[in-house]
């Protein structure tokens, strides 16, 4: 495992705009360092900001203030087709609800993102079984999403979510909606995939057990992040 730094955000500000016309500071001044191949959980109460902020490290959002570097790119410098690339190429989501194509198969789903990548060709789809069979559904490939439990479908969006090799993976309460024993397994798999592969994951969960697997524990308060060990000395 490397120390180099891959993820440094410095000083992230976002806001949004109630419907009464009010503006809602979520981040103040977020500051962010995470070495390449280390894991970091982000805690923190219901609206606190924790799905901003994944937004913005993913550059699906951009912060009104700050600088975010993934790898060493500024996302700010790039236009939005470089950055959708960046996103595909480099970057892996996993969302408490899967938004997996449920009119596609398994298999499908977990090359649709190498298509977009690279084209229609027949190696992606041994590549994509392989994904699957890392992910314990090599028996399901022909399966559609409905066919699928709760478990299965998570470990689903997570073989897409790595289908292009990215270098980090971005989790949004990954077993939110899974019971405690799939729950575990789920988060078996993910540090089975950070040991194997050297990603950096980025998780946000409510599940203390889960979050302090990780290398790093931090909280979301008052916009800011603080480490687990501080918030709680503060409580």
């Amino acid at each position: 495992m490397t120390n180099s730094l891959f993820i440094q955000a410095t000083g992230l500000h976002k806001h949004y705009r109630n419907g009464e016309g009010h503006d809602l500071h979520i981040l103040r001044g977020v500051d962010l360092s995470v070495a390449a191949g280390h894991t970091v959980s982000i805690m923190g109460a219901s609206g606190a900001g924790k799905s901003t902020l994944l937004h913005l490290l993913g550059g699906l959002d951009t912060p009104e203030e700050g600088e975010l570097r993934i790898g060493g790119v500024a996302l700010s410098t790039l236009g939005e087709e470089p950055l959708a690339r960046f996103r595909n190429e480099g970057i892996g989501f996993v969302f408490q609800f899967h938004h997996l194509l449920m009119d596609f198969t398994a298999l499908e789903n977990v090359m649709m993102p190498m298509w977009i990548k690279a084209g229609r060709t027949l190696p992606l789809e041994r590549e994509a079984r392989d994904w699957l069979a890392a992910v314990g559904l090599e028996d399901r490939a022909t399966h559609k999403p409905a066919q699928l439990s709760g478990g299965e479908q998570q470990r689903l969006a997570i073989a897409r979510a790595i289908a292009n090799r990215p270098r980090l993976l971005l989790a949004d309460e990954p077993t939110g909606n899974l019971d405690e024993d799939t729950g575990s397994r789920v988060g078996d798999l993910l540090l089975k995939l950070n040991s194997e592969f050297g990603l950096t994951l980025v998780l946000v969960t409510h599940n203390p057990q889960f979050a302090a697997r990780m290398t790093h524990r931090l909280m979301l308060e008052h916009g800011r992040l603080v480490p687990v060990e501080a918030s709680a000395a503060h409580a």
